[in-house]
C-alpha cells in the first residue's frame, strides 16, 4: 500500500499523535495525507471512506467507531480525566472549602465533573469556572500568581502536565472514571492491503501520556509544527529518556 489518509481531531494533542503515527507509516514507504476533523464529523468521514486510519479513538468512550468494516489496533496512550491542584492535597473526597476555593475545569471534562460533584457535597457549592483546553495553562499561572487554591479537573495527557504547575489529587472512588485506551481505527479493506509488518509495528506502538503531554505542549504552547515535534519524539529529543 502506497498511500494512507489519517484522520484526527483538530487539536494540538491529536495532531501530534497523528504526526507520530505518520512517521511509522512513512518508514514503510507509505505516503500520508491528513484530514482534520470536528468530533461530530468523525463517524461520517469514516463511513464515507474519507479516512483510512483514525488517530486516535478513546476506548471505551469511542466504541461507536468500532463497527463492522473497521479494525481497532494499538494502545498509544492512556487518557484519564483527573483531579489536580497547585499544591499537594489529600484525597478529593476529603476536601472542603477550607482547602480549595474554586473548581477550574477544562471544557472537555465539564460533563463528567458535574456528575462527580453530586457525590462531593463539600465542594458542590464552590465557584465553577470552565476554560478551554488551550487556555488552561494561562489560567492556572494566574491562579498561582494570585494565591488562589483551585481544584483542577483536566484530562491527561495535556500540555499542562508537561509543566510543574499541577500535582495530581487522589480520586479513590474513581468519580471521574477510569483509565481509557487511545487506539487507532483502521478501515478493514485498507488493513487487508497493508503490509503485515506495518500493522504489527502500529499495534505495538507506544507513546504514553508523558510523551503526549510533551507533544501537546510543544505544538500548542510553543507553536512547533506537529511534524517537527513528531521528529523530536522519534529521535528521543522530546523528553529525556528517563523522564
Amino acid at each position: 500500500m502506497t498511500q494512507m489518509t489519517i484522520g484526527h481531531l483538530y487539536t494540538s494533542l491529536h495532531a501530534g499523535c497523528a504526526s507520530a503515527v505518520a512517521r511509522v507509516l512513512e518508514a514503510h514507504e507509505v505516503d500520508v495525507e491528513f484530514v482534520d476533523l470536528d468530533p461530530e464529523d468523525v463517524a461520517e468521514a469514516m463511513e464515507q471512506g474519507e479516512v483510512d486510519l483514525l488517530v486516535s479513538a478513546w476506548f471505551p468512550r469511542d466504541e461507536k467507531f468500532a463497527g463492522p468494516g473497521f479494525r481497532v489496533i494499538g494502545d498509544l496512550y492512556q487518557p484519564q480525566i483527573s483531579f489536580a491542584a497547585l499544591r499537594v492535597l489529600g484525597p478529593v473526597n476529603a476536601l472542603t472549602s477550607a482547602e480549595v476555593d474554586r473548581v477550574i475545569v477544562a471544557e472537555d471534562s465539564r460533563e463528567i465533573l458535574e456528575k462527580a460533584l453530586k457525590q462531593l457535597p463539600a465542594l458542590s457549592s464552590l465557584p465553577l469556572e470552565v476554560v478551554g483546553e488551550a487556555a488552561l495553562i494561562g489560567r492556572l499561572e494566574k491562579a498561582q500568581a494570585d494565591g488562589e487554591s483551585p481544584l483542577v479537573v483536566a484530562t491527561q495527557p495535556h500540555a499542562v502536565f508537561h509543566t510543574a504547575l499541577l500535582t495530581l489529587v487522589e480520586d479513590p472512588d474513581k468519580l471521574l472514571g477510569g483509565e481509557m485506551s487511545a487506539r487507532m481505527v483502521l478501515r478493514e479493506d485498507v488493513a487487508r492491503k497493508a503490509d503485515t509488518d506495518l500493522l504489527d509495528e502500529l499495534s505495538e506502538m507506544m507513546l504514553g501520556n508523558k510523551v503526549m503531554s510533551a507533544l501537546d505542549y510543544n505544538i500548542g504552547v510553543e507553536g512547533q509544527d506537529p511534524d517537527d515535534a513528531a521528529e523530536a519524539w522519534q529521535r528521543g529529543r522530546l523528553i529525556p529518556r528517563d523522564a
